[in-house]
């Protein structure tokens, strides 16, 4: 089924990282519903046909929960969403999902968890360069203030960055699957000679996901929509809450995922450095990246430590064709709990290749984050400056997707056979105790490395609706 771009906003299909590499993701509360109903149907927001997008800019637009309360829609529109969406990610339930304790817990947060860091709406805007965002951060600043329609909670910016690494030091960005139907596919098996294309209801809703199934879609009454703004559900859909007959707010739209994760790069690799020194105290720098490559599950390069184990090869840097099962079943090259494998196991929990697959691809994730702060100028050294991790993913289904990644696989003490561990980079390290473990199999004899700490620390979050085109001009016309 062709996909109707006009009416589907162009993050979906793009992540606007070689066109676009400065971003700005401006966090607005709703103060005045009047005023800003009329701001949302000013903006200009991108779609997802190729030949309409800006050289220069694109914008792109998501709201929460609480923001389309804010903006006036009505109690049975929002009681249609999905549970993880109406509750939010700050619950106490759904913290205990995310792994959210300690360090990471929501008190700790600088936005996102209180009602003074609340955000309602999530406008995003990417740039060619800087000078061009920073003038349309400035249009947009005067222009959501009319009428004192929306409070701004916080910018976070995105800046351009070398290369795809992220600040740990490893290429990111790889093992993406892609939409059926879209030039994703064509694109990701050129770059790396690889790629899993999905139903569009894994990250559509309103479409067919991989059960076969309509993604479960929030609707509204015909009554509610006399000018007919958005699409009717048709007579056969299998939807939940959307029922044949009504108005789908959902269709072409998808729940956004959105984390600010602090990056400490020195006591990353000073972690690493000092589990690596030699029996004389001295540091060993390829021991040190070794382990570090052991934990990501690649070389710096962005080569798989599954096609090359030994060392570094810049050649396979964006060679993503490989599996687990039968290349690396016991995870002598790629440890069973290191970060690639655990937030995308691939054909590694079988026990056919064809099921481990079918398996893992009904929890796959679009990512579009994008790393943030200056690069550390020496990784052992540290700085004070922020950076880190503008995580940002698209699904159908949070609980299904999201959440099930983040619970089943990042912070599963027992995934793959281990035992007391968790993901060495993303994982919940505090909830395993004071000795943190990483085990690195090995023919001969495992290495186990012990008191690891949190590297990666949660600033703010919060779950989002990426709405359709129609969809927004709905909204604004509530």
């Amino acid at each position: 089924m062709e996909l109707e771009l006009p009416d589907i906003q162009g993050l979906i299909v793009s992540a606007y990282s070689t066109t676009h590499p400065c971003a700005a993701y401006v966090l607005l509360r709703v103060v005045n519903a009047v005023s800003a109903r009329s701001w949302l149907s000013r903006v200009k927001v991108t779609t997802s046909e190729k030949d309409k997008v800006d050289p220069m800019l694109s914008t792109n637009l998501a709201l929460t929960w609480s923001g389309l309360k804010n903006l006036g829609l009505n109690a049975n529109a929002l009681d249609s969403f999905s549970f993880p969406f109406k509750f939010g990610m700050t619950t106490p339930h759904r913290s205990r999902i995310l792994g959210d304790s300690d360090e990471n817990d929501p008190s700790h947060w600088e936005w996102g968890a209180s009602p003074e860091t609340s955000v309602d709406i999530l406008l995003m805007i990417f740039a060619r360069d800087e000078s061009i965002l920073n003038a349309e951060l400035l249009r947009q600043k005067g222009d959501y203030a009319k009428g004192g329609a929306l409070q701004e909670v916080k910018v976070l910016m995105a800046g351009r960055q070398p290369d795809t690494a992220e600040h740990f030091g490893f290429a990111d960005g790889i093992g993406q699957p892609a939409i059926e139907g879209t030039p994703a596919v064509d694109r990701q098996a050129r770059r790396t000679n690889h790629v899993t294309p999905l139903p569009a209801g894994e990250f559509l809703l309103g479409h067919t996901n991989v059960y076969g199934v309509t993604a479960d879609s929030p609707a509204v009454k015909p009554e509610d929509d006399l000018k007919a703004l958005l699409p009717v559900v048709p007579s056969d859909t299998t939807g939940l809450n959307a029922k044949a007959g009504m108005h789908d707010l959902g269709r072409n739209g998808s729940y956004l995922v959105f984390r600010q994760l602090a990056q400490d790069v020195a006591k990353f690799w000073n972690f690493l450095d000092r589990a690596t020194r030699s029996s004389n105290g001295a540091s060993d720098t390829a021991a040190r990246t070794r382990l570090g490559a052991k934990f990501v599950g690649r070389w710096p390069s962005g080569a798989a430590l599954v096609l090359s184990p030994k060392h570094d090869d810049p050649n396979l840097a964006k060679e993503n064709n490989f599996g687990y099962l039968e290349k690396d079943p016991k995870g002598f090259a790629c440890p069973f709990g290191s970060h690639i494998r655990r937030s995308n196991p691939r054909d590694s929990l079988g026990p056919t290749k064809e099921e481990g697959l079918n398996s893992a691809n009904r929890h796959r994730i679009l990512r579009r984050g994008r790393s943030y702060g200056y690069r550390l100028a020496d990784p052992l050294v540290d700085d004070s400056a922020e950076r880190g991790l503008h995580f940002i993913c698209l699904n159908s289904d949070i609980e299904r997707q999201f959440e099930f990644v983040q619970q089943t696989w990042i912070n599963n003490p027992v995934f793959g056979g281990l035992s007391g561990e968790v993901d060495p980079l993303v994982g919940s390290l505090a909830k395993v105790g004071d000795d943190a473990l990483f085990t690195v199999p090995d023919e001969k004899l495992r290495t186990r490395v012990h008191g690891l700490s949190r590297f990666v620390t949660v600033k703010g979050g919060a779950y989002f609706f990426l709405p359709s085109i129609r969809a927004l001009r709905y909204l604004a016309s509530l």
